[in-house]
């Protein structure tokens, strides 16, 4: 999409009515600001507006991984069976999609994929010198979700940035896996949820004793954690214990109970995949050892509908500035020559400038209508060009978070935007 558009000319428009087979606000206020069409239950395509902002977060992400060292690849959806049948999980994941094709050959529908990246590196490495590696990729995932009710937060077919790390020594991962942390929290801060998005300890399930999410506080969460404000850390409370408490040093009576969404995961792997496909390198003395890895999952659609579920009002979206769809809401009210003509060059000012403006262009959209769709929309800035503003030789500027505009220049606007 370009930068600049005219609002008459999206082929979507904003809806009143909430879609009656909704329960989540994600989907309701993006299905309603266009952001998004459902084609089953946790299937969702992306439309012009939305997929700016899906990938305006995949750009952060991409920023944040490729700065840690991570070499972006892309994997194949389709999986052979005997990856899954090596590793033991073709029988024992219930969320895998099993494909036949006509010729009776089984395939997977990849989840995840250690089950992939594990036997490509198997290509590349021998040596310690060959390690570490950090591969990734952005690409779209399946899995056999049950209860898709959430929106966008929980699908069937769903984007994900998924890491894989490689590794010869301990050390060598647990500097990696730190390191990780702050990755993450530079992602979250970007996106415009890091101060409500606490680093939570967590069950490992069949990886490790434990892991660590990264956990966004909204009523709207399935998870209940314990938050430690002081420490600015989470406990998940699948793992609230003693043991745990210690190991945090911290105490029940510091910890607030909380309801929140998993945007972002990591864990220690070990060994569980590098073994089953004989991943191994050769060590200093010339011994055989197997390769450790991590993996550090972020959900970008996930991501993007915890922004709806944390920030949103009762008049619709919010959207952080760095991940909004424009900068600026340009609104032209009313059908006069002189108003449409000072839009107009408001417009192309603006555009000439590389300022991302969605400009509400439209004649029979009465000015309530217009203000209610920029609420709904949740772009930073509005801008109004009215008779109104005309008189006062100005532009009237607010803030999505502001109760009143103010009256501003051309001039003051474009320094307000860049």
């Amino acid at each position: 999409m370009n930068t600049s558009v005219r609002q008459s000319e999206l082929f979507t428009k904003t809806k009143k009515e909430t879609p009656t087979d909704e329960v989540s606000k994600n989907a309701e206020l993006l299905i309603r600001g266009g952001f998004v069409h459902k084609e089953m239950a946790g299937v969702y395509s992306y439309l012009p507006l939305g997929l700016k902002v899906l990938r305006k977060i995949e750009n952060i992400v991409r920023e944040e991984m490729n700065k840690a060292g991570g070499q972006e690849i892309f994997m194949s959806a389709l999986q052979p069976k005997e990856n899954w049948e090596k590793t033991g999980r073709w029988n024992d994941l219930d969320v895998l999609y099993k494909v036949t094709d006509s010729a009776g050959r089984e395939m997977a529908l990849g989840p995840t994929h250690e089950e992939i990246v594990v036997p490509i590196l198997k290509n590349y490495v021998t040596s310690y010198k060959d390690l570490p590696k950090a591969l990734y990729q952005i690409q779209d995932k399946f899995r056999m979700e049950l209860r898709s009710k959430s929106g966008i937060l929980r699908g069937r077919e769903f984007m994900m940035k998924d890491m894989y790390s490689f590794h010869s020594t301990t050390e060598d991962f647990e500097k990696f896996y730190e390191q990780m942390k702050g990755v993450y929290k530079n992602v979250f801060e970007r996106a415009g949820i890091g101060h409500i998005t606490y680093l939570t300890f967590a069950s490992g399930g069949t990886f490790s004793k434990y892991s660590h999410e990264f956990q966004t506080i909204t009523p709207a969460g399935e998870d209940t954690v314990y938050v430690d404000e002081e420490q600015g850390i989470a406990i998940n409370k699948e793992v609230l214990n003693d043991e745990v408490l210690g190991q945090l040093g911290t105490t029940r009576d510091k910890l607030s109970e909380h309801r929140a969404i998993e945007v972002g995961n990591i864990f220690d792997l070990k060994t569980k995949y590098s073994a089953p496909f004989d991943l191994t390198f050769t060590d200093e003395k010339g011994g055989k050892l197997p390769v450790l890895m991590g993996c550090y999952g972020i959900g970008i659609g996930r991501l993007m509908g915890t922004v709806v579920e944390a920030l949103a009002d009762d008049k619709g979206i919010i959207w952080p500035e760095a991940i909004a769809p424009f900068r600026v809401h340009l609104l032209m009210l009313g059908k006069e020559a002189d108003v449409a003509a000072e839009a107009e060059k408001v417009y192309s000012t603006l555009s000439r400038a590389s300022v991302e403006v969605l400009f509400d262009d439209r004649a029979d959209v009465s000015a309530g209508e217009k203000f209610s769709d920029s609420d709904l929309l949740g772009i930073p800035y509005r801008a109004v060009v009215s008779a109104r503003s005309i008189k006062e030789n100005g532009i009237e500027l607010k803030k999505r978070t502001e109760e009143k505009g103010k009256i501003v220049s051309i001039d003051e606007l474009l320094t307000c935007l860049k």
